[in-house]
């Protein structure tokens, strides 16, 4: 486990695929970097983001037990996530669903767990979307609290659930995230079963996402930054929220359905007769 001050901390130690900061004494960021596009493989998902998220509670209640021994009442915190931070094309291509495709134990017992995680964490956490978040990618920007993205002014993002554009089944995991955090039956519709591509914009609209980072008079080699700087502001209007230690306890129930299908496992949701397809 890290420990204050040992940051940036990359992981994993051999060929890292994300890099974790600590900007403010209560705020951190995971930045993906696997690749152009950070694909959510098995190495990223059990060998980085999960560890990662290990890491940065750990320092939260670290931080929080030398508050409370300080005498100091605050112990709120934030976490940012965000895609490669050297472009601003890409915040996760998703799987590579050729190596995972038809895999059942990658949903058990890696996809899930993190989705689980991710839901309940004890501090609110921010998705940056950064560039396209694609598939699994959008899904792991809808399993934060928040979502801010990059407006789209300097080049094109799209937030899409592709699967029915190249035939490939939903794994009931995607169902459960995606009733639990798009309420409109329509944009759910779309989101599903058109494979819209919804422009920033539009998911500001349909309430995918929460904030729009303004890139007017930007350059494009600092978009990225921009879609940081307002998930900072967000994180630090929000963090407060986390401090009396409710923050996962309430998203427990707020998702109650969901996480009771990310716990049971993959098995009890296959029609039998039928080929299942991530």
């Amino acid at each position: 486990m890290s420990s204050e001050g040992s940051f940036p901390l990359s992981l994993p130690t051999t060929d890292p695929l994300l890099t974790i900061t600590h900007p403010q004494q209560d705020i951190w960021i995971i930045e993906l970097h696997g690749g152009q596009d950070s694909r959510l493989t098995t190495r990223m998902i059990d060998e980085a983001l999960r560890p990662a998220l290990d890491v940065v509670e750990h320092n939260w209640c670290a931080m929080r037990d030398k508050q409370a021994n300080d005498g100091v009442d605050e112990g709120g915190g934030a976490l940012i996530i965000v895609g490669r931070r050297d472009q601003d094309k890409f915040f996760s291509n998703g799987f590579d669903y050729e190596t995972v495709k038809g895999n059942l134990s990658f949903l058990n017992e890696t996809v899930n767990p993190l989705f689980a995680r991710l839901l309940t964490y004890p501090i609110p956490t921010i998705a940056a979307i950064n560039g396209h978040a694609f598939a699994a990618g959008m899904m792991l920007s809808l399993v934060c609290d928040y979502r801010v993205m990059t407006d789209g002014s300097r080049r094109r993002a799209w937030m899409c659930m592709n699967e029915i554009h190249f035939g490939a089944r939903w794994p009931l995991t995607f169902t459960a995230v995606l009733n639990a955090k798009v309420g409109s039956p329509v944009i759910r519709r779309r989101v599903a079963l058109e494979g819209h591509r919804f422009t920033p914009s539009e998911a500001l609209e349909a309430g995918i996402v929460d904030r729009l980072a303004n890139l007017t008079g930007t350059s494009v080699e600092s978009g990225t930054d921009k879609v940081l700087a307002e998930a900072m502001k967000l994180a630090n209007e929000v963090k407060i929220l986390a401090s009396r230690g409710v923050w996962s306890a309430i998203n427990a129930c707020l998702y109650k359905d969901c996480l009771e299908v990310l716990y049971s496992g993959v098995q009890a949701h296959i029609s039998p007769n039928r080929e299942t397809k991530l």
